[in-house]
């Protein structure tokens, strides 16, 4: 049971990672977030889904969770209780045994399912926010020209200096 966390498109296809990441994609990667979040954790809520079968499942499963964990709580604030409920859940380990692992599972996910609500309410007001403030950032060429230009600039002062 390996599930791919690669990002597809509506057909099915892989998408490939983009190199540059634009400043006005943060919240779709916000939203992106929120949605494999959802998807993990219908991994293991689903009804329809199938259990794992193996010890490396869950622990991939236990993984991919506590990963979201960590995504989600850097975008909620501190102070919340359903953060302080799932990260002593995400830091402790997949217990031994076929049972304890499976019940260990679902209440990871739903310690997860919990935690993407407030980022969900909380995602949207700080983008809403962060677009006020966003401010225009040159491209390296750019930078690069205005370096050539300061440098051009010095050297025709310094030639136009007399010597003593």
């Amino acid at each position: 049971m390996r599930f791919s966390l690669a990002p597809r498109q509506a057909d099915g296809q892989r998408v490939a990672p983009s190199r540059k990441v634009r400043v006005t994609d943060e919240p779709v990667r916000r939203r992106d977030q929120a949605v494999a979040t959802a998807e993990t954790v219908a991994l293991v809520l689903d009804e329809e889904s199938p259990l794992p079968e193996t010890a490396a499942d869950v622990e991939d499963l236990a993984r991919r969770l506590r990963c979201h964990i960590n995504r989600l709580g850097v975008m909620v604030p501190k102070e919340t209780p359903v953060l302080r409920h799932a990260q002593p859940l995400g830091s402790a380990g997949v217990p031994d045994g076929y049972v304890p692992s499976r019940v260990y599972l679902v209440q990871l996910a739903k310690a997860t399912q919990e935690l993407a609500a407030p980022v969900e309410t909380c995602g949207s007001s700080r983008a809403k926010q962060q677009q006020g403030r966003r401010r225009w950032t040159p491209r390296i060429n750019i930078l690069r020209g205005a370096v050539f230009a300061l440098a051009l600039a010095c050297l025709v002062l310094a030639t136009s200096v007399p010597r003593a």
